[in-house]
């Protein structure tokens, strides 16, 4: 489509229509409808034209432009006028105005019954030239005797425009939509797709879920039924917002390779199976199937449920209690029940069911009397503090607690000292330590990536915070890092973390927590205390693990003011300061952080905060998100020229949410 100029020739546009039809159209075989965006000043006449294509059927919406000729507008617009006269400027109110108009025509189907159209007060605007009496001045007109001049005093006007608003009525179509209850998680975006699907656009670290969720996981065989109040009392609200949870739940634990099976239910006054445990293909079959789970209403008769569920929620085959997986039911309610639920819920926790309730803080007494237990019930105070209460369903879940910190997420390299000091076969047990530590992480771009770096005669990065994506992957190339020999210098290898690893190019995550573990025996660590000083002021925590009778003075320099030191006697003993380990990492990775620590701008750009985000400012000759772009001369000029707007100020690039430079997004 291209702008062409010329005349408003609606008329021309509407004898067109008539004469012709719809171009691509089906000849009136189906409804027709008619959005005219414009100014509504037309040049020539149009009030019968278009009164001919309504009565052909055809139904007109009039949109308006900046100031329009409303009166022109309502002679073009169907009726009801004012439902279909709309305003472009007000764009919100005339796209729910188009969609009230449509719902309640014969054109579409009806809205879902928890939609409703809305009429509130608006104004419409024009902009008029009006005329003005200016006053009198003396002025000549002939007579009619030839001889004679007449003179008067004659009025002259001025013409100004002027802005002229009328009370009008407007109407919107409001749904309950997928993101009222602001379900992306850790800063995330929500856009909704629809009445009741979304997508969530994630910070960099929590990239690749739907929700902007970490990737948690169940590591034994277990069998969960969701229990799913569906009664009147629980509200249609309250029933959608449980089965989000169901999905997000089942998107951020269960994978491919899981043990876990999930199934789902829904209650009123009978139970209904609708997901059996483990009977769906894949991922999105279990997503489209909850999807098509339907609201009921009814009495809430949770005892009722309790008892059908123990009886027919899992199957009838029969196994030994050895290798019977773990059986869990999780209730969502946020009614009272009108029957009974201690015997009920008795009679399920004696049949080897593990119950556990999440519901709103006005059932959590019901609740508790279900599970047996204050701790197997998981409350609600607000829509979002709901989702947030996945990890803690999955702990809840899982009876061997996994080690480590995997809410977390982190940047993480190790720093081995590989020179001839150490001697290859004390590097091969700092690799063993390393990778012992590295298997208490979830290691994936979304939690915590992991880097490699060994000095001795030449410093070198074994491999990148985003080489590997997986544990299993950082594990083999930890294996494989080479033993270099020679002297090593440990401030050179710090100062090539700061340079070529712990950068947002590299695979560094702004926003996200960054950690170097160095492991030397202390030769080589004289020059190393500046450059550590420099990775801190770039928000870069440092531990220190010296090997060694001796614990060095360069290390203790090392080390800085907060001393974050772990002395091992001897490199067989690394292995008994590993929790302690840990314990520094997890309790670096909830430290509060700064997305310009380091900088993600390229090219010496400076990084400013900004609300949550941040923005780069380039140098002259640069230009983009993260001054990843060089200028040429020509445009260097022209971004020169345009960097000042009309007032002088400074014009920057948007602020940038949390994205990659190099990588789609940025």
């Amino acid at each position: 489509m291209v702008f062409k100029g010329g005349r408003t020739e609606t008329g021309l546009v509407l004898k067109y229509l008539l004469r012709r039809g719809f171009p691509g159209g089906r000849n009136g075989s189906v409804p027709q409808l008619l959005i005219i965006v414009t100014d509504g000043k037309s040049q020539g006449q149009v009030a019968l034209l278009a009164k001919q294509l309504k009565e052909k059927g055809v139904t007109v919406f009039a949109v308006g432009v900046r100031f329009p000729r409303w009166e022109e507008l309502h002679v073009l617009a169907s009726e009801p006028q004012e439902q279909h006269v709309l305003l472009a400027e007000q764009v919100e109110d005339a796209t729910n105005g188009l969609l009230s108009a449509l719902s309640s025509s014969a054109l579409c189907s009806a809205v879902a019954p928890d939609c409703r159209v809305e009429a509130h007060p608006c104004e419409h605007r024009t902009l008029e030239t009006i005329r003005e009496l200016a006053g009198t001045a003396p002025c000549w007109r002939g007579a009619l005797r030839a001889d004679a001049v007449l003179a008067t005093r004659c009025p002259f006007y001025s013409w100004k425009r002027v802005f002229l608003s009328h009370p009008a009525t407007c109407y919107r179509t409001t749904c309950p939509g997928p993101c009222d209850s602001q379900p992306c998680e850790n800063g995330g975006t929500c856009v909704p797709e629809g009445l009741d699907r979304y997508h969530c656009l994630c910070p960099l670290a929590f990239r690749g879920e739907a929700n902007c969720a970490l990737k948690l996981s169940l590591e034994r065989r277990i069998h969960v039924l969701f229990l799913l109040d569906s009664s009147a009392s629980t509200t249609l609200e309250g029933f959608l917002r449980a089965k989000a949870f169901v999905k997000r739940f089942a998107q951020a634990v269960l994978s491919e390779d899981s043990p876990a099976r999930v199934g789902v239910a829904s209650y009123s006054g009978e139970l209904t199976v609708v997901v059996p445990i483990g009977e769906y293909q894949d991922m999105p079959d279990l997503v489209r199937r909850l999807d098509g789970i339907a609201f009921n209403g009814g009495p809430t008769l949770t005892g009722k449920a309790l008892r059908q569920v123990a009886e027919r929620g899992f199957g009838t085959a029969t196994r030994t209690r050895q290798d019977r997986p773990r059986r869990v039911v999780v209730l969502f309610t946020e009614s009272h029940s009108q029957d009974e639920v201690a015997g009920p819920a008795h009679h399920a926790r004696g049949r080897d069911l593990l119950l556990l309730g999440v519901g709103s803080e006005a059932v959590q007494a019901e609740l508790e009397e279900i599970t047996g237990s204050q701790r197997h019930v998981m409350v609600y105070t607000e829509p979002q503090d709901l989702f947030n209460k996945i990890p803690e369903l999955q702990g809840k879940l899982c009876t061997r607690p996994r080690s480590g910190c995997q809410a977390q997420s982190m940047d993480l390299v190790f720093l081995l000292d590989a020179s001839a000091t150490v001697g290859p076969e004390n590097f091969a047990q700092m690799q063993s330590f390393v990778r012992n530590c590295a298997l208490q992480f979830d290691v994936n771009p979304d939690v915590v990536q992991v880097g490699l770096v060994v000095y001795g005669s030449r410093v070198q990065t074994a491999f990148g915070l985003d080489a590997h994506l997986t544990r299993a992957a950082v594990l083999r190339a930890m294996s494989q890092a080479p033993y270099l020999g020679g002297v090593g210098s440990a401030g050179m290898a710090l100062l090539h973390i700061y340079d070529k690893v712990m950068t947002v190019q590299k695979g560094a995550r702004p926003g996200v927590p960054k950690a170097v573990v160095m492991v030397t025996d202390g030769r080589g660590a004289e020059d190393a205390a500046v450059p550590a000083q420099k990775l801190r002021n770039n928000g870069i925590s440092i531990l220190v693990v010296g090997v060694g009778p001796v614990l060095r003075d360069a290390l203790r320099r090392l080390a800085g003011p907060r001393d974050v030191l772990i002395h091992a006697a001897a490199y067989s003993n690394l292995q008994f300061h590993q929790d302690k380990l840990i314990e520094w990492i997890c309790g670096e990775a909830k430290q509060p952080v700064n997305l310009c620590k380091p900088s993600p701008c390229m090219n010496e750009g400076t990084c400013v905060l900004r609300r949550g985000s941040y923005r780069c400012e380039c140098r002259d000759g640069w230009q983009g998100p993260h001054c990843e772009n060089r200028v040429l001369r020509g445009d260097a000029l022209k971004a020169r020229g345009s960097r000042q707007d009309p007032a002088g100020g400074l014009h920057v690039h948007g602020s940038q949410q949390l994205q990659r430079p190099g990588h789609p997004g940025s």
